[in-house]
């Protein structure tokens, strides 16, 4: 058993040599990855490592914090509309725009956090619906933001165009170290969030907030901070996503989104850092490769297509996806309710006890 002796043990990004060595070889492995990935993977990497960012701003609110959300896809939507907004009319440069864009987004989480200060649980969840459901018909009806049509984004410039000084990030290639270098820091972030007094404030809140609030914590203060420092994760990341789809519109950012965003963290675990990661990876490669083409899926594919074509439709043949992401996650409460994070520290006390 691991014991702790001193604080800065608790506090430190490495806990050990191994891990500090694994942790250098994955990255080495994520950098030298566009070497020898197809262009499509490269693609996939990027929305993979855009929902990463916002599944590990969403994991603070509801692992750590224990606050429903089912209305991130509004602030998700907040920071693509913001940023490719700033740089289009106003002519921002992007790595102006983009914390911008997370900080307008942390301003709306900061309002809906307010009414979470009286409300908990199932109510909580409907009111951050609510107000998911009000961010895509609103942006709709508002010709600045392209209305039902949406918006194109720009080419996507690092430098200061105003100023003669272009570095135009013209591939998924070029993106995805963008991105990734974003994710990065946006990950370590957390995990040093999660080590400060804002952090434990977070987590006795989730605990108990009656006792967190005899301690000295204050709920009105941490509670709406959950939800700013959340909703600035998921603008981020929809600044990003923005520039990976190239177009987007309003319906775009629609419930299913919110739900799927819930989704991975369940399925990765709450209360983790790693576990959101682990969960964003899943379900987006599930979405965009395994299960965007369910008749063209090995060994099943043919079988999926009689059984739909005897029973059902071809055409409600897509929905085989949605069911598929339902029981995995069905499955990961009843049998493993830490998710996938639970498994991976399965395997590791194996090997750590093994050949005993």
């Amino acid at each position: 058993m691991d014991m702790k002796r001193e604080y800065y043990e608790d506090i430190e990004l490495f806990s050990s040599g191994v891990v500090l060595f694994w942790s250098a070889a994955f990255l080495v492995f994520l950098f030298t990855l566009p070497l020898w990935a197809e262009s499509y993977y490269i693609y996939l990497l990027n929305l993979i490592m855009v929902h990463v960012i916002l599944a590990v701003g969403l994991n603070i609110l509801v692992g750590y914090t224990g606050q429903i959300s089912l209305g991130h896809a509004g602030f998700f939507a907040i920071g693509a509309y913001a940023t490719v907004f700033l740089i289009s009319y106003f002519h921002v440069p992007f790595l102006i725009a983009l914390p911008a864009a997370g900080l307008i987004a942390a301003f709306f989480g900061f309002l809906l956090g307010l009414p979470a200060l009286r409300l908990e649980g199932p109510y909580l969840a409907i009111a951050t619906l609510g107000f998911g459901l009000a961010i895509m018909h609103i942006i709709g009806r508002w010709d600045i933001f392209g209305g039902r049509m949406g918006l194109h984004a720009p080419a996507l410039d690092l430098g200061i165009p105003k100023a003669g000084l272009s570095i135009i990030l013209d591939s998924d290639i070029k993106m995805y170290y963008l991105i990734l270098v974003i994710t990065i820091l946006m990950v370590v972030g957390a995990i040093n969030l999660m080590k400060t007094r804002i952090g434990r404030a977070f987590v006795a809140i989730r605990d108990s907030d009656i006792a967190a609030e005899v301690m000295g914590v204050n709920l009105t203060i941490y509670k709406t901070l959950a939800f700013a420092v959340s909703a600035f994760y998921a603008g981020i990341a929809g600044g990003l996503f923005g520039f990976v789809l190239g177009f987007f519109d309003p319906f775009t950012f629609n419930l299913i989104l919110s739900i799927i965003f819930l989704v991975m963290v369940v399925v990765g675990g709450l209360g983790s850092i790693l576990g959101p990661i682990m969960g964003a990876t899943l379900i987006t490669y599930l979405q965009y490769d395994l299960l965007k083409n369910i008749s063209e899926a090995p060994y099943v594919g043919d079988l999926l297509v009689a059984f739909s074509r005897r029973w059902l439709t071809v055409v409600g043949l897509e929905n085989f996806g949605s069911i598929v992401l339902g029981l995995i996650m069905i499955t990961i409460i009843i049998f493993e309710p830490l998710g996938m994070f639970g498994i991976w520290i399965r395997i590791k006390k194996y090997w750590k006890a093994w050949p005993f």
